[in-house]
This record gives C-alpha cells, sequence and structure tokens, in this order.
C-alpha cells in the first residue's frame, strides 16, 4: 500500500468502526433505559408485529374480564333481587298456612289477607323495577311461566288446593259403600270441547273384563266448563265444578266396583241418577219442574239421555228408591251397591231384588213403582232451601245441609297427583312454558363473536301465577299450593342465575390466565434482557474507547511523510 496524505484510509476505518460502536451503544443504554428490546420497527420489525398482535390479544382479554366481571355484578344484582322475592314468598305460606286453620276468624284472615296483598305487591314490584346500570334486570311481562293458569287451577282442585278428587272418593266411599280397585285413570285437560254449556267432564271406558267392569278409565274434562277457574269450588251457582267432578267419579268407581256394562247398557237412569245423588240435583229439577211440569220430568226418565230433564228424573228415581229401601228397613241405595260390589258381575236387577229389603222386585219394578209415585215423591221436595238434595244431607237422610258450595267438603289428607286411594291416577303434563326472557350477551374474548349468553325469566305475580291464586280468606290450600309453585320457579331461576355466575367466574379466571400467558410471550419478544445488554454495554464502551485511540493512532500516520522530506 502506498504512503498517502490526502486519504487516510486507516483513520476512515477507525471512525467507520467507532461510528458502529457509538451506534450500538446507544441502541444498548436505549433498551437499558426503556427495558424493551424493541424500541423501533428497526430493531426487530418481525418481532414487532409479532409483539403488536400479542399486545391486541392481551388489551381484548383484559376488556373482557371487565365485561365479565359487569356481567356477573348484574347476576349479583338478580340474584339479590330473587333473595328478595324468596323472602316473601316464603312468607306469604307461612300467613297461608296460618289462615288454614278454623282457629281463625273472617276478620283474623282478612288481616292476614292485608299482608299478604302488601307482599304480593312487593314481589311485583321488585320484578318491574329491578334495575342494573338503568337497564331492566328481569322483563315485565304479566305472561305465566309456570303453566295455563286455568289447567293449572284444574289441577289443583282436582288434586290438593281443592281435593275434589279425594273429597268425591270420600263420599263414595262413605255413602255408597264403594271404593276403586287400584286401576289406572287417565286424567285429561285438553283434547275434548263441546263448548261452555255442554258435557263439561265424563269418564270413558275402553271394553269391559269378564265382571262388566270398565277398562282403560279417562276422566276427560272440557275446559271450556271450567274457565274460569273461580277456586276453590269452580264455575258458579248452581253448578259448581267440583259436584261435577264427583258426578262423574261416581261413574269411575262403578265402572270398577260394580257390572258396569250392565249398568249402562240397560239401567242408564241408575247410573246417571246415583252420579246426581251424591251431590244432589233439587236445582235442576226446580227448573225442569217450572219448565215442563212435574208429569214431564217423571216421564223423561224413559226420553233421551241427553236433556236435563232425563237427569232430573233419574235423580229422582234413585232418590226414590233410595227412600223406599229406607223404609223397608234398609239403609237405601248403599246397599244395592254393596251387594253389587261383594257379588262381581251381579246385575243391577238381582242386586235390588237381593238387597232391597223387600221394597222392589228388579230395576224394572223401581221404574214402574216411580212412574205411579213419582210426581207426588218430587212434589214432596223442598225446592226452596238450601240444600241439594243430595244423600247424606238435610233434605234427604235428615243430615248436615248440604249447600252448592258445600255439597263437597274440598277437604283432604292426600296431595299431589296421588289424590285417590282406590285408582292409580296419571295427569296430563301443564307445560311450563319459557315465557319472557330477560337475555344479555356479553364479549368475554378479545376477538369478534366472542360471547355468553345469560337468560332471566320474568318475575311478578302474573308470571309466577300468583294473580288470582293469593286469596287466604277463601282459600287458603290454593294459596299454598300455588306459592310452592312459584317457589319452585324462583328456586329453578336461582339455580340458573348461580349456573352462570359460576360460569362467568370461570370465564374471568381463564381470561386472566390467557392474559397472563400471552404477556408472558410478548415480554420474550419485547422486553430487555438485562444480563446481554449490561456485558454488550460494557463491550461496546470498550469498543468505543479502543475506537476513539485507534483514530488518534490513525491521524498521526501521515506524520510518517515528514521523514521522507528531511534531508
Amino acid at each position: 500500500m502506498g504512503l498517502t496524505i490526502n486519504t487516510n484510509v486507516m483513520s476512515l476505518n477507525a471512525q467507520r468502526r467507532l461510528g458502529n460502536a457509538q451506534s450500538d451503544m446507544a441502541t444498548t443504554v436505549q433498551r437499558l433505559s426503556s427495558g424493551l428490546r424493541i424500541n423501533s420497527a428497526k430493531d426487530d420489525a418481525a418481532g414487532l408485529a409479532i409483539s403488536e398482535r400479542f399486545t391486541s390479544q392481551i388489551r381484548g382479554l383484559n376488556q373482557a374480564a371487565r365485561n365479565a366481571n359487569d356481567g356477573l355484578s348484574l347476576m349479583q344484582t338478580a340474584e339479590g333481587a330473587l333473595q328478595s322475592v324468596t323472602a316473601s314468598l316464603q312468607r306469604i305460606r307461612e300467613l297461608a298456612v296460618q289462615a288454614a286453620n278454623d282457629t281463625n276468624s273472617a276478620s283474623d284472615r282478612q288481616a292476614i289477607q292485608a299482608e299478604v296483598t302488601r307482599l304480593a305487591q312487593e314481589i311485583d314490584r321488585t320484578g318491574r323495577t329491578t334495575q342494573f346500570n338503568g337497564m331492566d334486570v328481569f322483563d315485565r311481562s304479566d305472561a305465566s311461566v309456570v303453566g295455563d293458569e286455568n289447567l293449572l287451577s284444574v289441577f289443583d282442585g282436582l288434586t290438593s288446593a281443592g281435593s275434589w278428587l279425594e273429597s268425591s272418593e270420600n263420599l263414595i266411599r262413605t255413602y255408597f259403600g264403594l271404593q276403586g280397585d287400584g286401576a289406572a285413570i287417565d286424567i285429561r285437560y285438553t283434547g275434548f270441547t263441546d263448548n261452555a254449556g255442554g258435557v263439561a267432564a265424563y269418564v270413558q271406558v275402553t271394553g269391559f273384563d269378564g265382571q262388566g267392569r270398565g277398562n282403560n278409565l279417562v276422566l276427560q274434562v272440557d275446559m271450556a266448563d271450567f274457565v274460569p277457574p273461580n277456586p276453590p269450588n269452580g264455575g258458579s251457582a248452581p253448578f259448581y265444578n267440583d259436584r261435577v267432578i264427583a258426578h262423574e267419579m261416581v261413574h269411575a268407581v262403578m265402572a270398577r266396583s260394580t257390572n258396569w256394562q250392565n249398568i249402562t247398557g240397560s239401567h242408564l237412569w241408575f247410573a246417571e241418577g246415583a252420579a246426581e245423588f251424591i251431590h244432589g240435583a233439587e236445582e235442576r229439577v226446580r227448573a225442569d219442574v217450572a219448565n215442563l211440569g212435574v208429569a214431564a220430568v217423571v216421564a223423561a226418565i224413559g226420553g233421551p239421555s241427553n236433556t236435563s230433564e232425563f237427569y232430573s228424573s233419574s235423580y229422582s228415581a234413585v232418590r226414590y228408591m233410595h227412600e223406599r229401601i229406607k223404609t223397608a228397613g234398609g239403609t237405601g241405595i248403599k246397599d244395592v251397591l254393596t251387594y253389587m260390589s261383594n257379588n262381581p258381575g251381579s246385575t243391577l236387577d238381582a242386586a235390588i231384588g237381593a238387597a232391597s229389603a223387600g221394597a222392589f222386585t228388579n230395576a224394572g219394578d223401581v221404574l214402574t213403582q216411580y212412574g205411579l209415585n213419582g210426581a207426588a215423591f218430587i212434589g214432596s221436595f223442598d225446592l226452596n232451601n238450601a240444600d241439594t238434595g243430595a244423600i247424606g244431607g238435610a233434605d234427604v237422610d235428615g243430615g248436615m245441609v248440604r249447600d252448592a258450595k258445600a255439597a263437597l267438603p274440598n277437604q283432604g289428607s292426600r296431595s299431589g297427583k296421588d289424590a285417590l286411594q282406590g285408582f292409580t291416577e296419571t295427569y296430563e303434563n301443564i307445560a311450563s312454558t319459557s315465557g319472557a326472557i330477560s337475555t344479555k350477551v356479553f364479549q368475554v374474548g378479545a376477538n369478534a363473536n366472542q360471547t355468553l349468553e345469560t337468560r332471566v325469566g320474568a318475575i311478578g305475580l302474573g308470571a309466577m301465577g300468583l294473580r288470582n291464586t293469593l286469596d287466604v280468606t277463601t282459600s287458603a290450600a290454593q294459596a299454598i299450593v300455588s306459592v310452592d309453585r312459584a317457589l319452585d320457579y324462583v328456586n329453578s331461576q336461582r339455580a340458573v342465575i348461580g349456573a352462570q355466575s359460576s360460569r362467568l367466574e370461570s370465564a374471568i379466571t381463564n381470561l386472566q390466565i390467557g392474559s397472563e400467558n400471552l404477556s408472558a410471550s410478548r415480554a420474550r419478544i419485547t422486553d430487555t434482557d438485562f444480563a446481554v445488554e449490561t456485558a454488550t454495554l460494557a463491550r461496546q464502551q470498550i469498543l468505543q474507547q479502543a475506537g476513539n485511540a485507534m483514530v488518534v493512532q490513525a491521524n498521526q500516520m501521515p506524520q510518517g511523510v515528514l521523514a521522507l522530506l528531511r534531508t
């Protein structure tokens, strides 16, 4: 290499290397002072792109965790409101149990009802006004979500709240001496209607066994005649729905304890008359006599069976038979029916001949004598008093007055879907509905559509089927049953809210773990490794000092040219 002055290559090289050392040292100082390995895209272009994607996910997860916490707060608000509703329902139930006791006077029950009413109003207010961040927590719909209110009212009337079935069975056992044999009976509310004022209910059998007993019993209710429910008796004067059920239960019990094939085949008057006799039919007789005259009513027993006067005449004939057997020294219709029950397969003719204490030879003899004496017999009825003319009542047997409301006592000791001793009953399912649902969707992920949905049912008197069933002055039993159903619904909602709260808590934990792991991954890309960078700093400091020294030395190299110029 030649010796030059204008171009000092060694100095240029030393300067370049010193500049590199200074640049590297500046990068190291920046990393140490910021704590970041990547301070600009030039530090690590690919690493910067990756780390920014991590940052988006981390910030999204952190916000999602806050969203989930907000959702948890909403669920806690709903749970708090339901705790209040539960407390009110429990108190209403307690008051209903108190009101059911006959040590309370009418004024006592009115005082109890006053508290029930206020508690019910608070339940409704809670459902309508509970809010979170200005938004309703519960839907304000008043539609029942525990099932159709009319169907539920009939079910309650049949079973524990009204005890129509048990009361009917007890009356039939007491006055007719009959008891079912444990056969199945299917109880249905839908599938049949002939509109209000027609057939309110009927018992259907499918075939007969060898002793003439009916098989495959179905008790079918026509809801058109049972709306409005009007608990506890149902219907309206003079024909209450509990009496309709008692009528049909006579058919059901007779179908399984007598030769029902013989009775319904040849002696339908006896089947319908006995059924009317259990609850009384003087109101019907009064109306038919007023419309047609007593002679026409008596004669109607031989006419069409789908008329009111046929039922009036059949009732009167059975009551006539009952009175004549008693006069002859027997106990009445009970003797005939217990004979048929104790002698399976026996016909009605045989039973009347054997068990009427000599008053009649057969069923035809009953009709003959009734045809002759029926008008006078009906004329002896007191059709203007409160008694219905039911067996065992004041007009028939000199017992207690059994008026239209008291024809059935509507009291019992059995509950739920096991109201009958003599049958194994199954009930048509009354489906609950999802009703009005308050739905909230929470963003619980860093990316689009990563959501979690929560659902809370409506809370209110209408939604829980309590709008017309909390009158403890008329039917404390109905109030107890209705509140139990409402408590089951509220408990299920609390369980749903609890499950959703647990899910939100789990989501929060998962989000926090995800954010933590992503933060660790980002740190490995972007954060400064201080052990490495401090070592690099020491090296760069030494290189910088050495570079400075070499630049000085390189700058001295052209001085060698002066030696050549000396002489």
